[in-house]
């Protein structure tokens, strides 16, 4: 199944590339934020975000985010992405 799980992006890490630092219910992931990168990046931190496969395709707002991830975590399939996310995170660490 393919998920998106709503994330904050709290760090700008690489501006040429366009790539973000995002908070998913603690679990901090870089992301790429060519969809959602239509002004200045810095104006992109505390934004939240629909994040897929280590882009963040869409913004969303705070209520809606919060709204997903409760039934997300109702469903059971939140943990599910976020253990995915963990491990790919500690997976792009163990090769730098």
């Amino acid at each position: 199944m393919c998920l998106g799980i709503p994330g904050q992006i709290i760090a700008i890490t690489d501006p040429a590339r366009l790539m973000a630092m995002a908070d998913v219910s603690g679990v901090r992931r870089e992301v790429n934020i060519a969809c959602i990168a239509d002004g200045p990046l810095e104006a992109l931190i505390g934004e939240w975000a629909l994040i897929h496969v280590g882009f963040a395709m869409s913004r969303i707002d705070a209520d809606e985010a919060a709204k997903t991830l409760d039934a997300l975590h109702d469903l059971g399939e939140a943990q599910e992405a976020l253990e995915a996310m963990a491990a790919g995170q500690a997976a792009l660490e163990m090769q730098r």
